[in-house]
């Protein structure tokens, strides 16, 4: 099937293995227009940077995690679409929470919390992490085989952001079920996945952890949120800290854990690396860095062309949706040579969007390293080798593997490895 013929937003071929269409992509032009929903797909390393650096202000965030599903509320017309968006925006999904605010807006919050994820505070989680990581280990390794998605790396970043947030213990086990499948499913998502607020069924727990904090606070993030203020000293709204906190929650445990399981069936397929990253554990942080390149978590972002504007010199029409492909641009052979090969000791290992860029890259990218690295330092330290499961995933060069049907995430549905 050509990339004409196929259709990224819902072909299954595309979702187990998103490399050749986009690849093929490339090969036609950086950025190019598919022909199903219409979007410019930017599969250029050099044009996915234009677009996420955003340094003209051509671009809005407002439709960055469904994209082109279930489409505009409006009929863009010619020329700048910037007034006729703010009359809509509140009907667009995600619109109540920070990856799709602009602006001012987008940056106030954005700093609100940024102040609160410090450097200090990420290094004082270190050793709940590494204490985390062998619990959960104790729990399977006398099984010698677990399914990691969920047992370990879902595991992992849930109780992670729990403990960071102040999220009471008794909670944690629920929430890790309630959190659900990602957005942008193949087969359509339920009313709260697409509406303006997809964590609303969250939103009567955190509001009452919040008001709790007010009353009685704690030494934990949710504590220091509900206190803070703007820049300018003015108070957040209670539900927009509300909307924060969810979403912190959210977004906190997603990216992730499909980075923990990546990098697990990475290296459980490839027992060289698997060695020499046991005698060399300081490399691990080079290796979460080239999966990030290599096949990362988040697969695309989206972009709204607010005025006629051009990426790479090709025009981009007033309201026509940008699908910057993160993973796309970091195999891009123009930037990277022999994209297709993981390898650690890439010069420039850290070149990669894997976290996106500019002024909506990831808030919590310093974390998701942490997280991911000692989930894996230990699991090698706990382990003398480990392996995927044939009986589930078929015998090495003929490897299956299960997706979450998502055109935006890269999220194994589930990881089965057997240990010594």
């Amino acid at each position: 099937m050509s990339e004409s013929e196929a259709n990224f937003y819902h072909d299954e071929q595309i979702i187990e293995n998103p490399r050749p269409y986009l690849d093929a992509m490339r090969a036609k032009c950086p950025v190019a227009r598919e022909s199903h929903h219409g979007t410019m797909m930017v599969t250029g390393y050099e044009a996915a940077l234009q677009v996420l650096n955003n340094v003209e202000g051509a671009y809005s965030n407002a439709c960055s995690v469904v994209g082109p599903i279930p489409g505009l509320p409006f009929e863009p017309g010619s020329g700048s679409i910037c007034d006729t968006l703010e009359v809509h925006r509140a009907a667009l999904p995600w619109a109540d929470h920070l990856v799709c605010f602009d602006g001012k807006k987008h940056a106030d919050h954005r700093a609100l919390l940024g102040s609160l994820l410090t450097y200090k505070r990420l290094k004082q989680n270190e050793s709940y992490l590494a204490e985390l990581a062998n619990r959960l280990i104790d729990g399977f390794i006398a099984n010698g085989r677990c399914n990691v998605v969920p047992e370990y790396a879902h595991a992992t970043t849930v109780f992670a952001i729990s403990d960071l947030m102040g999220i009471p213990l008794a909670d944690r086990s629920e929430l890790l079920e309630l959190i659900g499948a990602p957005p942008s499913q193949l087969d359509g998502d339920a009313v709260h996945k697409i509406g303006p607020d997809p964590l609303i069924f969250l939103k009567p727990r955190f509001d009452g952890y919040l008001r709790d904090r007010l009353v009685d606070p704690g030494d934990d993030l949710m504590s220091e949120l509900v206190q803070a203020r703007f820049k300018d000293g003015t108070v957040p709204d209670f539900d927009a800290v509300s909307a924060l906190a969810r979403f912190l929650f959210g977004a906190g445990q997603d990216t992730t854990s499909r980075l923990i399981a990546m990098a697990v069936r990475i290296l459980a397929d490839d027992q060289a690396l698997q060695a020499r990253l046991r005698s060399e554990p300081g490399r691990i942080g080079d290796f979460i860095e080239e999966i990030l390149r290599y096949d990362p978590p988040v697969k695309v972002v989206y972009r709204l062309a607010l005025r006629d504007t051009d990426v790479g010199g090709v025009p981009i029409d007033a309201g026509t949706i940008v699908t910057v492909a993160l993973g796309a641009a970091g195999n891009d052979p123009a930037r990277f040579a022999e994209p297709d090969a993981l390898d650690i000791d890439r010069p420039h290992v850290r070149d990669h969007m894997g976290f996106s860029r500019g002024s909506h890259g990831c808030l919590g990218a310093p974390l998701g390293r942490m997280e991911t690295r000692i989930a894996i330092e230990r699991l090698l330290a706990r382990t003398t080798r480990f392996m995927l499961s044939e009986e589930h995933h078929g015998p090495h060069g003929k490897r299956r593997y299960c997706y979450e049907p998502t055109y935006t995430f890269r999220s194994l549905a589930d990881l089965f490895i057997e240990f010594d």
